[in-house]
């Protein structure tokens, strides 16, 4: 099998709730995404997808992923899709870092290999270890009624976890935390999300008033050692995201800030490879995992689902179906039931992309 065409496809996905926001005024309804098609020589083809959420929660940006893979693409001419190994390292000889732009070519190569194998991703990756699986949403940062209404939404379409978006002024964070805690059973699961928007001082005042909450905290601080002296002052159990990048920072995440969670995210570290490489370095650890990326539709879903069905019940702390949280829908699957999403079982991604409701392609090697 040899790469014969390398295909970006550009679209736009539209946040279903209105307006997304998170800390520090970061705010958008709708979000690029970009899709990456690899063709071969036997007619099989492959897809990724990578979102990286505007340019201001991850050192990136839709237009540094959609020049990254214009430089790359033709360097993939040729070459066996199925050989990811041999495909970083060619991507490594190309262009330094880019994580999120190499995860839609990691992703659509797996896609192949499952395809040429007769397999879907999660077999690969070692077997199905849940059938199906909770979901979880993320709540955009408002004011405490708002939230709380938001949340009893979701929990009537069968969402049973939640990522609560704070990271501004900590005692309004702390209400609103306080406010949805206090509106939903005890069986919910609740993170409360600074996505780095606080500094020491405010992390401190916000786990002060919400240290007697059965929630999880969520990457307060920027970086790890910033997290590490939050951790110090708080019982929450800590979640580690936006500042988990590779493996070393897995290792610090445990030992320098007291983490017992991790957020993995596709984009972020590279794709299905380097996310599966993550989990299982992580589980080792005695970690519990959360496995999605930054965002995405369809395509990303099924990534993301393959990953997630393939971790053990008791590792997956939370995942998402970002299909279910935006408009425009591109390939048939996965879908989300009852606040619960599996993983396709057909080859591959075990989803087909309609090429018709893309328009032409951005780029074309």
């Amino acid at each position: 099998m040899k790469i014969s065409a390398f295909e970006v496809y550009a679209y736009s996905l539209t946040y279903a709730h209105g307006q997304y926001v998170m800390s520090g005024g970061r705010a958008a309804s709708t979000q690029g995404s970009t899709l990456v098609r690899i063709c071969t020589d036997d007619g099989l083809d492959g897809w990724g997808e990578v979102s990286p959420l505007a340019g201001t929660y991850l050192p990136t940006f839709t237009g540094a992923v959609r020049a990254a893979l214009e430089l790359v693409g033709p360097s993939l001419l040729g070459e066996d899709p199925t050989n990811l190994n041999r495909v970083h390292r060619i991507l490594r000889s190309q262009l330094l870092g880019n994580e999120a732009a190499k995860s839609a070519i990691d992703i659509a190569c797996w896609d192949l290999l499952g395809k040429r194998a007769g397999l879907p991703v999660a077999a690969l990756l070692g077997g199905v270890l849940q059938e199906d699986f909770p979901l979880y949403e993320a709540v955009p940062l408002a004011s405490p009624e708002e939230m709380v209404a938001f949340v009893e939404r979701r929990r009537a379409a069968g969402i049973t976890q939640f990522q609560l978006k704070v990271g501004n002024d900590p005692h309004d964070d702390a209400r609103r935390t306080r406010a949805v805690v206090e509106s939903v059973p005890k069986s919910v699961t609740v993170i409360a999300d600074s996505n780095g928007g606080w500094n020491i001082p405010d992390a401190i005042a916000a786990v002060r008033e919400m240290d007697d909450l059965p929630v999880y905290l969520e990457q307060p601080c920027r970086s790890t050692l910033d997290n590490a002296v939050v951790r110090r002052q708080t019982r929450l159990p800590l979640v580690l995201d936006e500042s988990i990048v590779n493996l070393d920072d897995l290792v610090a995440a445990k030992y320098d800030a007291g983490a017992g969670s991790i957020n993995i995210k596709l984009s972020r570290v590279g794709g299905i490879t380097a996310a599966a490489r993550m989990r299982d370095r992580a589980v080792d650890l005695g970690l519990s995992v959360s496995i999605e990326d930054t965002w995405g539709g369809d395509v990303t879903s099924a990534a993301t689902s393959h990953i997630a069905a393939s971790t053990a019940e008791r590792d997956l702390l939370t995942t998402s179906f970002f299909n279910d949280w935006t408009v425009e829908k591109v390939a048939d699957g996965p879908r989300s039931v009852n606040g619960r999403g599996s993983a396709p079982t057909g080859p591959g991604l075990g989803i087909t992309v309609d090429v018709s409701a893309l328009g032409a392609p951005l780029i074309t090697f």
